[in-house]
């Protein structure tokens, strides 16, 4: 019996650190800004960044019109794995919607945070930068263009 014990236990250790191995394997480096653009940039000017998450969305897809997204909030966007936050009026910002926790897409923005629904995760909507955890470090910028009142990525 005892032997039995021991074999589910070293399972079920082994399964579980594959797991929190998952959890860590999120694409993106801390201290990432976000990309940011304002309404009344040009495209050749808005929204560059370094920081673009290998297998997004191609460039140029629009998201939004600028009067979607409120002023001190935003908006996620499944599909195309982004977050789009206005912190100032006229002033937008991009960032993965893919939690660095668990790999869980955000599913909200209320009160200033970018909330992930798995484990609580709260990202700042200014700069994506981790307010309240599990969430190891910051969402990572999306490039995005605001040009004609339409949010774009890239």
């Amino acid at each position: 019996m005892d032997a039995r014990r021991r074999t589910v236990l070293t399972a079920g250790a082994v399964g579980a650190a594959g797991l929190v191995t998952a959890c860590g394997s999120s694409g993106g480096g801390g201290g990432t800004t976000a990309s940011e653009t304002s309404a009344s940039a040009t495209p050749s000017t808005a929204g560059k960044s370094t920081a673009v998450p290998q297998g997004s969305t191609p460039s140029g897809t629009a998201l939004a019109k600028t009067s979607d997204i409120p002023v001190g909030g935003g908006r996620v966007f499944e599909e195309q794995k982004v977050v789009v936050t206005q912190p100032e009026a006229g002033r937008f910002k991009g960032f993965s919607a893919i939690c660095t926790h668990a790999g869980c897409t955000v599913a909200s923005v209320e009160d200033g945070t970018i909330n992930c629904p798995c484990h609580g995760s709260k990202y700042s909507i200014t700069d994506a930068t981790v307010v309240a955890g599990p969430a190891p470090r910051p969402l990572p910028a999306e490039q995005i263009t605001v040009s004609g009142g339409t949010i774009r990525l890239g």
